[in-house]
């Protein structure tokens, strides 16, 4: 059944072993960085019962009879895209801003896993039936659900075993109940998760079949042995009238460190096989990168409208010049657009059965999307002007001695007033130019994979027959070229 927030909430005060900052958090969902990245999750939590997104949001499962969340709806026809899309897109008007990590692309990862069941199957048929049931699982107990993913690699000249084993992720007991893992995995949004999906990391197998490397679970994010060292987060640093995307939207990273953590075999979803490590690691993202790539026309549509805005406020939208680079973002945000409907228009059936996106169109997306985004967010610099990053702070703004000068200097006309142009501003340094922005930039770049990944992502699902074989009789080459 869906939760609440207050559900949510409750349901990470678990005695979970968290740190930032050097010190262990004593309440996640009230410390100051968390607190505010906690109240989105719960709020979509609360959109799922409110007669206005309920719809949307949710549907009624015909087995069971019970509502579940839409997000977590194994996918099976065009409709049920489209309804992730709008709900993604409902999510994010709602709050005001891009969140990446909250549990509803990071399913995904799971159903792919459904896609190698009877690979699975060959090694072990429990580990199919544990992929069911997770899926199941998440469908009808709506968690917030994250992915661990790369692991800290240490000197990668070497392998695992030629240096502190620890640098990987890796299996040191089995037990008649499960696994026993030690290592690190870095995560966002793990310290206030329910579970995470632990993979392997991309990596080289070699011949090594059986390694202990090669493991993958799902993993209760208050396991004993576990713990949760967070980078510091940009929340609570600085005013939030001066950094207002700072401190609503940092989703805190972790280093979560697995100290002989113990996984019960219903948990584990393979072992001991590198060959389902690399089907993984090659098809992780066919479900996952829809809605990753969706944020990121969230985040164009927020720089669009932050360079209009600033360009109406000084009057320059008229230029032909400004318009050409207005128009540069247009195409770079509708080229992200048509990807992601072309991808369910051409949506094709997985192994397992399920509908996903047209991988080629979806993959190739995605690419564009991560490759020229810093060169969008450069152009919306240019467009929002130099004053983002000169402008003074908001106490500057109000105190009686200066407050007189920035009236006189930053209010435009009668129609925009010095402190909606503070505002704008403050809104455009945060999205641009802040710590908060570069690392924004950086968590796209790599987030799903490093680029060069993204890139053999795609040599994988684009169909190069199709030009071969044009040439092949344009040229009237012989049958032998095939």
């Amino acid at each position: 059944m869906i939760r609440t927030g207050a559900q949510y909430i409750e349901s990470i005060r678990d005695g979970r072993e968290v740190y930032l900052n050097g010190e262990r958090v004593k309440d996640v969902p009230t410390h100051p960085q968390f607190k505010p990245i906690v109240d989105i999750r719960a709020r979509m939590y609360d959109m799922q019962h409110e007669k206005a997104h309920a719809d949307l949001l949710t549907y009624k499962d015909e087995e069971t009879g019970e509502t579940n969340a839409m997000f977590y709806k194994p996918p099976k026809t065009q409709q049920d895209w489209w309804d992730k899309y709008n709900g993604v897109n409902t999510v994010m008007e709602d709050v005001g801003g891009v969140v990446t990590r909250v549990g509803d692309e990071t399913i995904g990862e799971v159903w792919s896993l459904l896609d190698g069941e009877e690979m699975l199957n060959s090694v072990d048929p429990r580990f199919g039936a544990n992929i069911k049931n997770h899926v199941l699982k998440a469908l009808r107990n709506d968690p917030f659900h994250v992915s661990a993913n790369t692991d800290p690699k240490g000197d990668r000249s070497k392998s695992p075993q030629e240096q502190d084993p620890d640098m990987l992720l890796h299996v040191v007991k089995e037990t008649d109940s499960g696994i026993v893992v030690r290592g690190a995995k870095f995560e966002t949004a793990a310290a206030y998760s329910n579970q995470a999906f632990v993979k392997p990391t991309i990596a080289n197998w070699g011949n090594s079949e059986l390694s202990d490397y090669a493991v993958g679970f799902i993993c209760d994010m208050a396991a004993p042995g576990l713990k949760h060292i967070c980078r510091t987060g940009f929340a609570g640093h600085a005013s939030p009238d001066d950094y207002p995307l700072s401190n609503k939207f940092d989703e805190v990273d972790t280093l979560i460190i697995f100290d002989n953590v113990h996984v019960p075999w219903e948990n584990v979803l393979f072992y001991q096989h590198t060959k389902a490590a690399s089907f993984i690691r090659a098809t992780l993202h066919r479900y996952s990168a829809f809605p990753y790539t969706q944020r990121i026309l969230t985040y164009t549509d927020m720089m669009i409208g932050t360079a209009l805005h600033n360009l109406k406020q000084t009057g320059l939208q008229n230029i032909p010049a400004v318009q050409e680079k207005l128009g540069r973002l247009a195409v770079y945000r509708e080229g992200i657009r048509a990807h992601l409907t072309g991808a369910i228009a051409l949506a094709e059936e997985s192994p397992s059965g399920l509908l996903m996106p047209n991988q080629s169109l979806l993959l190739t997306g995605r690419v564009h999307a991560l490759s020229n985004l810093p060169e969008m967010m450069h152009l919306a610099r240019e467009l929002c002007g130099g004053q983002i990053c000169v402008t003074p702070d908001a106490a500057t703004f109000s105190s009686p001695e200066t407050k007189p000068w920035m009236d006189k200097f930053y209010t435009l006309n009668e129609d925009w007033i010095a402190d909606d142009r503070r505002k704008l501003l403050a809104y455009g340094r945060d999205l641009l130019n802040s710590s908060y922005a570069g690392h924004r930039l950086t968590f796209a770049l790599f987030a799903q994979s490093a680029p060069f990944a993204n890139m053999a992502a795609v040599y994988r699902n684009f169909d190069f027959e199709g030009p071969l074989d044009f040439v092949r009789k344009s040229a009237d080459l012989s049958d032998a070229t095939l």
